[in-house]
């Protein structure tokens, strides 16, 4: 099922609502208090992009292997922005781009019961039509910028639906290697070297080896060290941003 309607402030907090089940749908045309990741704000003109969140209840995957269920997500929407002629990339943890400009994010939320998930709400913002944006806003872009026309929101809503039913069903099917072999062929940056940031400011120069089932980033150093990093401990450089 999915769930229009035209106004509300967040989809992922309406969506905590009982009455959606696996694999339902809440779609606003506006959120006045849209989430991303580390505590940002998602900005999106009402009626020209996606904002909506997606109910799953993925009571087989073990808590520890909550990974993959992002991996399904992100190889969704690429997939999805494949068929309509963008191609895109993912950047760790949830970010989609295409170059250097984002133009999806994605805030997973879970709930957990014993050692398992239990309720899993995925909130995803794509920039569809809208061509200008404010000049606080790192990097953006949209599928109407990077592939020169018009979308029906509905539609891509509909594409996505269905690209999410095929990842989500590998998911089902415990096809974790193939999953996770497809979200590495996709990632942003792999195998390139890039500046990337550790809170404490210092930048350093690393590629992307890979990522690890739970989620860890793989970066190598020019002295042929590894080393993985959890969420909020590196950060992108992106030169357009910084």
């Amino acid at each position: 099922m999915i769930d229009h309607i035209s106004k509300t402030t967040s989809t992922n907090d309406l969506a905590r609502d009982a009455k959606y089940r696996d694999g339902d749908i809440v779609w606003a045309d506006f959120q006045t208090a849209g989430r991303g990741q580390r505590g940002h704000t998602w900005e999106s003109r009402a009626g020209e992009n996606l904002t909506f969140s997606v109910v799953l209840e993925p009571t087989f995957l073990p808590a520890r292997e909550q990974f993959l269920l992002s991996e399904a997500v992100a190889l969704a929407l690429v997939d999805m922005l494949a068929e309509q002629g963008v191609e895109a990339r993912i950047k760790w943890t949830n970010d989609i781009y295409v170059g250097d400009r984002k133009l999806v994010g994605i805030l997973i939320e879970h709930t957990y019961s014993g050692c398992n998930l239990s309720r899993t709400i995925a909130g995803v913002g794509i920039n569809v039509n809208q061509r200008a944006f404010s000049a606080d806003v790192p990097n953006p872009t949209s599928m109407a910028l990077e592939a020169g026309r018009e979308f029906d929101c509905g539609q891509v809503l509909s594409h996505f639906e269905r690209a999410l039913a095929r990842r989500y069903g590998q998911l089902r099917e415990g096809l974790f290697e193939q999953l996770q072999s497809d979200y590495h062929a996709r990632m942003y940056r792999l195998g390139e070297w890039h500046i990337y940031a550790r809170p404490s400011g210092e930048r350093f120069e690393a590629m992307i080896r890979g990522v690890r089932p739970s989620g860890d980033l793989i970066l190598a150093e020019r002295d042929g060290s590894e080393r993985a990093y959890l969420f909020k401990e590196v950060e992108f450089v992106i030169a357009d941003r910084d």
